[in-house]
């Protein structure tokens, strides 16, 4: 597996850590406040993640409260049980996808629509939880109406984003261009 592709060192601790904290925010009292949320949108080859920790301090130092990132392999281990759903959502450019539209998919199944339908309530949870720093997973767009949001773009020149790509993921400046095109386009579909 190339390095570019291993999932962040720390996703059970963050896991282990999301379960305290509901647990605390449950037996404290009600706040009338909402917590802020934060969304973090990116261009394919900006690394958010980095930028997520380093937000998660600043935050956790000015608030005196612990804040959650929220990241597409967070959010997939949190649902473990729906793995069949999120593995539909990793393929969402999949013919299969547009068979589904006409009513062709297997009785009981669930279709891609449904999978993107639980992610987003579990996104829109986390965010009107507060504390929450959502990357990705269309967070910006979902939560665009919450009071308690703030939302935020990276964006960089293709140029950069590619060297980034060809340096982290231990490829050639070709092979990394054709990613970022075809992860481009994947990523304008989705939030279409």
């Amino acid at each position: 597996m190339r390095s570019g592709l291993a999932l962040p060192p720390s996703v059970e601790e963050r896991l282990s850590g999301w379960v305290r904290i509901q647990e605390r925010r449950a037996a404290a009292p009600a706040r009338i406040q909402p917590r802020p949320c934060v969304t973090i949108s990116r261009q394919f080859g900006c690394e958010g993640f980095p930028l997520c920790l380093r937000l998660q301090q600043l935050l956790e130092q000015a608030s005196g409260e612990p804040w959650q990132i929220f990241d597409k392999i967070f959010i997939e281990k949190l649902a473990q049980d729906e793995e069949a759903a999120l593995l539909m959502l990793r393929e969402l450019e999949d013919p299969a996808r547009y068979l589904e539209g006409f009513g062709f998919h297997p009785r009981g199944a669930v279709t891609r629509d449904q999978a993107f339908a639980r992610m987003a309530v579990s996104v829109l949870r986390f965010a009107q939880d507060g504390n929450a720093i959502i990357v990705g997973r269309a967070g910006a767009i979902l939560c665009r109406n919450l009071e308690n949001g703030f939302h935020f773009r990276l964006e960089a020149s293709r140029e950069w984003r590619v060297a980034g790509l060809a340096r982290r993921m231990g490829i050639g400046c070709e092979e990394a261009e054709d990613l970022e095109r075809t992860q481009s386009r994947l990523r304008e579909h989705f939030v279409r």
